[in-house]
């Protein structure tokens, strides 16, 4: 691909005002200014004239079972949401999952994600096999899919939000970990599906399931993954419950550390942040789901000032309607101003959360997140050649700042996912999803 402006987001920040992008396979053979240089035997060019060439975007936090469940509890804190949604979620099952992901998964490749993680701890008992109705959901948008095996052990009648019928006991939940990541979890280079293990919160699961789940993550090598210091309801039980705060209490679980990353951390204190840093403790910044639930603003900037890797999720769509990954961009950079100025994050701040961010949370910065030669070929060619960019000098400002832009192709491994803003890999999904949520509204509570 050539002819466009090209963003690699590497640790140099190069860009080219006319550049090209050459793959061989599913990696990436060389980046730099210009044309192409000639390529031995036959060779497909494209032509990114007008557009603006960067990594694939990376969404680092999801509930994509939630895409059935849209427009409940328009109005309430998070913890008057969960109210609601729990016992509607009760009525997932496997055919529900599969076609409220693959909505989900389809509109975050429209809007240029190539790699998703996905936080599933929901399992009614008569659901069926619904953590493989999400990985099956991936391979059929064709996006990679970092499959967040959650749990929950702790429903109300011991004292946790979630209704008995959705949790498991600590036995059932530890082995439905392992069993995930036995038959999904793919740790060579390359991967399109990785598992982690992801305990859901503090306020849904026991100690003993939180550091038996930690000690079952490190066994098997793989990432984890939690929801923390989301909400001040949640710091006012924390400490009410173990004397601490969420962080120390992650913390005395062993729950920090460069393999896990955590989902929204807006209430840090700056002892917090800097844990965060120390420990190289990433997370993922939810701007969108946090404004829509009045949640609070995350400390984005002071955390990468702390050196925490910190990537963008887009969260469950039953707290983020929109459900696109680029637009949290945009999303995430208003809010960082809103709380710290205008200088608290730039538009390749920005962009970077969505890339590099990303890839380090979620343990691939070696192969996904900038355009450098040897990384997997997930790219994103973003259409700057129309009415809603027209006269935006700098493309990086275009993107980020204006209304997300259609995209010209998504490539994920060299494979084309979306052309001129189609998905290639599955019809309309809307008649699919539509049919899942009603079903699920006839038989919630």
């Amino acid at each position: 691909m050539e002819g466009g402006a090209v963003a690699t987001v590497d640790d140099s920040g190069t860009e080219f005002v006319e550049g090209h992008v050459v793959v061989e396979g599913d990696r990436i053979l060389s980046v730099g200014p210009g044309s192409a240089p000639p390529q031995e035997g036959a060779v497909r060019r494209i032509d990114a004239s007008g557009c603006l060439v960067t990594p694939g975007l990376i969404n680092t936090h999801h509930h994509l079972y939630q895409w059935a469940t849209r427009g409940y509890a328009a109005d309430a804190t998070l913890f008057g949401w969960l109210t609601e949604l729990y016992p509607v979620w009760a009525g997932i099952d496997e055919e529900i999952t599969h076609a409220a992901a693959s909505a989900g998964l389809a509109r975050m490749a429209l809007s240029g994600c190539t790699t998703a993680a996905d936080h599933h701890y929901v399992f009614p008992r008569s659901g069926g096999d619904v953590f493989g109705a999400v990985v099956s959901a991936a391979e059929r948008v064709g996006v990679r899919l970092h499959a967040v095996r959650g749990s929950m052990d702790r429903g109300r009648a011991h004292g946790g939000l979630p209704p008995d019928s959705v949790v498991e006991s600590l036995d059932e939940a530890l082995s439905g970990t392992q069993d995930a990541i036995d038959r999904f979890h793919d740790p060579s280079p390359g991967a399109r599906v990785q598992v982690a293990v992801g305990p859901c919160s503090p306020f849904s699961v026991s100690t003993q399931l939180m550091r038996e789940a930690a000690e079952l993550a490190r066994r098997n090598g793989v990432r984890l993954h939690t929801h923390l210091a989301e909400t001040l309801d949640e710091e006012e039980q924390c400490r009410a419950e173990f004397g601490r705060t969420p962080v120390e209490y992650a913390d005395d679980l062993g729950w920090l550390g460069p393999d896990v990353w955590l989902a929204h951390t807006i209430h840090l204190s700056e002892k917090g942040i800097s844990r965060l840093g120390e420990t190289g403790t990433g997370a993922a910044h939810c701007p969108s789901s946090n404004g829509r639930l009045g949640a609070g603003i995350a400390p984005v900037r002071p955390l990468l000032d702390a050196g925490a890797p910190v990537g963008l999720g887009v969260d469950g769509v039953a707290s983020n309607e929109a459900g696109g990954l680029g637009e949290e961009m945009r999303q995430a950079l208003l809010t960082a101003r809103a709380r710290y100025g205008p200088q608290a994050l730039s538009v390749r701040d920005a962009l970077w959360l969505a890339t590099r961010g990303g890839a380090r949370c979620l343990g691939r910065d070696g192969e996904l997140g900038s355009l450098e030669p040897g990384k997997l070929a997930d790219i994103a060619i973003w259409q700057l050649r129309d009415l809603d960019h027209a006269g935006i000098a700098d493309p990086v400002a275009a993107l980020v700042l204006g209304q997300l832009p259609k995209l010209e192709r998504l490539l994920r491994g060299g494979s084309v996912v979306v052309d001129d803003g189609r998905l290639m890999s599955v019809p309309d999904l809307t008649a699919e999803l539509t049919a899942a949520s009603t079903r699920l509204r006839e038989v919630a509570p």
